[in-house]
């Protein structure tokens, strides 16, 4: 057991980012492949109501690529790739709302309250949240060498954020928790990446900080070293450079679209490291890589 001196030590040295973070929105998003067993769904559960009851109003925005993948498995339905990109037909996308905005939604916002505070699991067709359009994509032609449109079906991005319902919520003392489904104009459901989903919220609702949780630790420089801190100016230069590349250009840009938004920091960091969400808001140099304008 950690002595009662330390304890305390450790208490105090949180204060001041407690004041900093009082009364403060954080959104936080929970990677399907950062949620882990039980024991690390339970653990986030416990430090995102923390989070609630020490006075930050944290909005948590999940995931769900490996729970999709293994109920299109036992549903026997297959999935059709182009250039990495999954086609999102009829079919899959009413498998997508189901896994996302039922099963998985609702484990998490159960784990949160199994810990003490209130959470809510919502969709963002709920309250008219996220407004969706389909997500436009071009392939470059084999033969032809040109780009031509891709169709990746009932693939979305947000086309409008309403933060009513969340801000209603917030001030309800309410933790919600946010699957990454919308609606069309139309009334259609849109399968949208969660990355993209909780980098609109953030910015809509001008939070103080977005939260990445995923499966790395951050941003790498060229030298392989774990960077802790970059402007908005740094990271596309790593992109230009091209040491910034593969999967974790998609989260880079995600924290400057939210950034641009209103956004005070964005921060990259491993979701399975037990308790990464409090050590980044609450020690200082946090836990991951924070990008600033």
């Amino acid at each position: 057991m950690t002595d009662p001196h330390d304890q305390m030590a450790i208490l105090a040295g949180a204060l001041p980012y407690l004041k900093r973070y009082d009364d403060q929105i954080i959104v936080v998003k929970y990677g399907g492949h950062a949620m882990g067993e039980e024991d690390t769904a339970l653990r986030f559960g416990r430090d995102i109501a923390l989070l609630e009851q020490v006075g930050v109003n944290p909005v948590v925005v999940h995931g769900g690529g490996p729970q999709i993948n293994a109920m299109l498995k036992r549903l026997n339905v297959q999935s059709t790739f182009v250039n990495g990109l999954r086609v999102t037909d009829e079919q899959m996308v009413d498998v997508v709302e189901m896994v996302l905005a039922g099963t998985v939604n609702k484990q998490v916002a159960e784990a949160i309250t199994r810990a003490g505070v209130i959470a809510v699991g919502i969709s963002g067709k709920d309250g008219n949240l996220i407004r969706a359009r389909k997500a436009e994509r071009t392939i470059v032609d084999p033969e032809t060498k040109q780009e031509r449109p891709l169709d990746l079906g009932y693939v979305g991005e947000p086309a409008e954020v309403d933060t009513k319902v969340l801000r209603l919520m917030i001030g309800a003392d309410i933790v919600p928790v946010v699957a990454p489904v919308g609606v069309g104009a139309d009334g259609q459901t849109y399968n949208i990446n969660a990355d993209t989903v909780a980098g609109a919220i953030a910015g809509a609702l001008g939070a103080a900080r977005l939260l990445m949780l995923t499966d790395v630790a951050g941003v790498r420089g060229p030298d392989g070293k774990h960077i802790p801190e970059m402007t908005v100016a740094q990271v596309r230069a790593g992109i230009a450079e091209g040491w910034i590349s593969a999967g974790m250009i998609p989260k880079v840009e995600t924290c400057i679209y939210a950034i641009e938004r209103g956004v005070q920091g964005a921060v990259i960091l491993d979701g399975r490291v037990p308790h990464a969400v409090l050590a980044e808001l609450f020690t200082e140099g946090g836990s991951g890589t924070l990008i600033k304008p």
